[in-house]
């Protein structure tokens, strides 16, 4: 008994590394102002609708303290997607009751209605300056 099971165990790590292998982390980048924050999408098809979207140029808008928003050309597909999340500094989100994008500046409640897109990775201090500010959403390429 004690040798199937780690049988089981070992072909259960073996196949999630395959898996986890396969998944490939799309990073993106915000310009604006001369200044760059790079940032990785998850796998959904939010994600993904999104991407597709890209290059993009939005207007991005402080909302409170907490976040900075921007209205989308068109709403995101939603489906297979959890559609409620307690975001945290650094979330790229996106709110399905206005169709817009938002960047966490700080952490927040759960919140119906909020699918997460991805994560800043580098740079989120420049965008804790309170205004507005055209940015240019673009793919990173592979190197």
């Amino acid at each position: 008994m004690t040798t199937t099971i780690r049988i089981i165990s070992l072909l259960l790590i073996i196949f999630m590394g395959r898996v986890n292998a396969g998944e490939k982390t799309v990073k993106i980048q915000f310009n604006y102002n001369n200044k760059t924050v790079i940032g990785s999408l998850e796998n959904n098809p939010a994600s993904q609708e999104f991407l597709a979207m890209l290059p993009l140029t939005v207007k991005l808008e402080d909302y409170g303290s907490v976040e900075k928003i921007a209205l989308l050309p068109s709403k995101l597909n939603k489906t297979n997607t959890m559609a409620a999340i307690t975001p945290v500094a650094g979330d790229i989100a996106y709110y399905i009751p206005w169709g817009n994008l938002a960047i966490f500046r700080q952490d927040f409640r759960y919140s119906p209605g909020l699918v997460r897109l991805g994560r800043i990775e580098e740079g989120l201090e420049s965008l804790q300056q309170p205004g507005s500010v055209e940015i240019h959403i673009t793919r990173v390429e592979n190197e």
